[in-house]
């Protein structure tokens, strides 16, 4: 068997470690003549694993402990919408608008006729740089970022400060960087990039705002319904929880948090000197300064949509994967997560550089 090399935007690469495993356990897991997706979330067999996932995650992102891990059904997109249901008191909700997910939150939080103010944006470059000097108000509400920009290829290198809530949409950067939770007060991630398979949500809240949000809406849009219940009032995606207790132990083992950062610096900087070095053949879509160590979108010069294309059927030829851009601005697009080996950013440079030498 050959495995892709897959620099898809998500659902993402896994580690063939933790696959592999998986594979190991899938009939028959510790023992108990069950696979884990067959076995019911009130058994001691799922909850242990339950509890061991995020236990790790407590340990390898130092979360502290007035700070609540839940797993929620419903994607990213659905924080949109529970996010302004829980945190708004009347005031205004604050947002940075860096791309598409961000403008994705704002509307959903002004279909619930909150007082959305849009304090930053980059929109009119088409997204290409994270705004300077983001000033939100210390009393509003709560303070949205988006801290990376799968289609833009722009992260946020630090954190605005704010004495308001902020809340960070880490869905495609989460586990790849330590975090300062002095400024961080909710962060939440659909799973499917950096943490496991499409199907869970990792919220991390603070237990104040919890305890403190909107009691007059529906059971399971209220965070407290998952922090009261360990995130187990319903059934959860257990198989999904099941993959990410995994991919913790494979960060732990590969050295932690840290260690993820280190990697993911060296990779996207072998492919983001493939660009620069390229004589123009490659233009990257983000400004430098606002590039992100997760994707790398770029464009063949003149945006010449024949050689892109061309470009991608090579690469998928050579056994790559999820290089198109998305639809929205075209071009190219290398998503480098956790689960990318630095083997697989040499194998494509070297190809990249074999193209451009052919058809500059």
């Amino acid at each position: 068997m050959k495995r892709a090399i897959n620099f898809g935007a998500g659902p993402s690469a896994i580690a063939t470690e933790v696959l592999l495993e998986a594979q190991k356990e899938l009939l028959d897991f510790r023992g108990s003549g069950l696979s884990i997706m067959e076995a019911s979330h009130r058994s001691k067999l799922y909850e242990d694993i339950h509890n061991e996932a995020i236990t790790l995650m407590r340990e390898l992102y130092k979360i502290p402990e007035n700070y609540e891990v839940m797993f929620i059904q419903g994607g990213a997109s659905l924080q949109f919408a529970m996010i302004p249901m829980n945190l708004s008191k009347g005031g205004v909700a604050q947002y940075a608008d860096t791309g598409t997910w961000s403008s994705k939150a704002i509307k959903e939080a002004k279909i619930q006729k909150l007082n959305v103010e849009v304090v930053a944006s980059s929109k009119e470059s088409i997204y290409n740089h994270i705004p300077s000097d983001i000033k939100f108000s210390d009393d509003a509400d709560f303070a949205h970022i988006t801290s990376n920009n799968t289609i833009y290829g722009t992260q946020f290198k630090e954190f605005p400060s704010t004495k308001a809530p902020l809340v960070v949409d880490a869905s495609s950067d989460i586990f790849s960087y330590p975090i300062d939770w002095s400024k961080v007060d909710v962060l939440f991630a659909g799973a499917q990039k950096n943490a496991g398979p499409s199907g869970v949500t990792i919220v991390i809240m603070r237990k104040d705002l919890i305890e403190s949000g909107a009691t007059d809406i529906p059971t399971m849009l209220q965070y407290r319904t998952y922090s009261e219940n360990n995130s187990l009032y319903n059934t959860p995606p257990t198989f999904g929880i099941y993959i990410i207790w995994l991919i913790m132990k494979w960060i732990k083992e590969k050295g932690g948090i840290e260690a993820m950062e280190e990697l993911n610096i060296k990779k996207a900087a072998l492919l983001y000197d493939a660009i620069d070095n390229s004589n123009g053949f490659y233009v990257g879509h983000a400004q430098k300064d606002s590039r992100s160590l997760m994707n790398v979108s770029f464009n063949i010069k003149d945006k010449n949509a024949e050689l892109e294309a061309k470009l991608i059927k090579e690469t998928e030829a050579a056994g790559m994967i999820g290089l198109k851009g998305h639809r929205s601005v075209g071009g190219l697009r290398a998503s480098i997560y956790n689960a990318m080996s630095i083997e697989g950013i040499e194998a494509l440079v070297q190809l990249m550089e074999k193209f451009a030498k052919e058809n500059s």
